[in-house]
């Protein structure tokens, strides 16, 4: 990979850039990550900041249209083979919205996604968070090449397990918990990913996002919806993997903590 102490990818949906801005490059100058993929960008790729970041060593490709969407992956060690959209990708309303990007960055690819939040069962945003996921895993099955390391990071809207969410029986009849979505997971796992699960650090679950109500964050109740689901050769050399919960604290923070995973240093392909 990138040199002889690794390389380190991260994931984090920032709830805006623009808003976000301050620290983001902050984070970026402490954590020193080779590969950020980022979501929830609102603002358009003509809007996007990217005289400051690339002041920090980073191209950047991104993908967004102005609203409340938008995906971006940040990298200092190369940046190619782009991929703007999904395989066969659904539309909501009409539109194709901007949540998923590719890119291969010195022989690992990445790809940025922001899963459809889904709003409630029975909604018909809830059906196109499925058709969504759908073309996710058509699109993992074309691109996960055996030996590859490969991985989809991003904000998935989607708590895989009971142990992912502070307390299960507050999400009855709610999205992020119900069966289809899991399956949409399994069938994520069924394309040969697995999920890179973070270590706790203070608390026994990595959750990575806490609503900004009700003192959700200094009351621990979270949810781990920030996913890495990674190929073999991925997840093999990943040598670490954290929640950087100390992001989500103090003023101007987003509701999402990143997501840091450290892989050993191997030959690119």
């Amino acid at each position: 990979m990138c040199d002889s102490r690794g390389m380190r990818i991260a994931t984090w949906n920032v709830n805006s850039i623009t808003a976000r801005l301050p620290r983001v490059l902050a984070w970026l100058r402490s954590a020193q990550p080779d590969v950020v993929c980022l979501q929830e960008l609102k603002c358009g790729a003509d809007a996007f900041p990217r005289d400051e970041i690339t002041e920090l060593g980073y191209d950047i490709a991104c993908h967004g249209s102005g609203r409340w969407n938008g995906v971006a992956v940040l990298s200092r060690i190369g940046l190619d083979d782009l991929t703007r959209g999904l395989i066969d990708e659904p539309s909501y309303d009409g539109e194709i919205e901007p949540r998923a990007i590719g890119a291969t960055c010195d022989g690992v690819r990445v790809w940025s996604v922001y899963v459809p939040n889904g709003r409630e069962p029975g909604h018909p945003h809830y059906a196109y968070k499925l058709r969504w996921l759908a073309a996710l895993r058509e699109t993992v099955l074309a691109e996960n090449e055996p030996g590859r390391p490969f991985a989809v990071l991003g904000d998935f809207n989607i708590a895989p397990t009971d142990d992912d969410v502070w307390d299960i029986s507050a999400f009855t009849g709610s999205t992020h918990v119900t069966e289809p979505e899991r399956d949409a997971l399994a069938a994520l796992r069924e394309a040969g990913l697995s999920d890179v699960v973070p270590r706790p650090l203070k608390y026994d679950y990595p959750y990575t996002y806490w609503d900004y109500r009700q003192l959700a964050f200094p009351k621990n109740r979270g949810m781990r919806i920030d996913l890495v689901y990674a190929s073999g050769a991925f997840a093999d050399a990943v040598t670490d993997a954290y929640v950087d919960r100390e992001e989500r604290k103090g003023k101007g923070a987003s509701d999402h903590a990143p997501v840091v995973m450290d892989l050993a240093p191997h030959s690119t392909p």
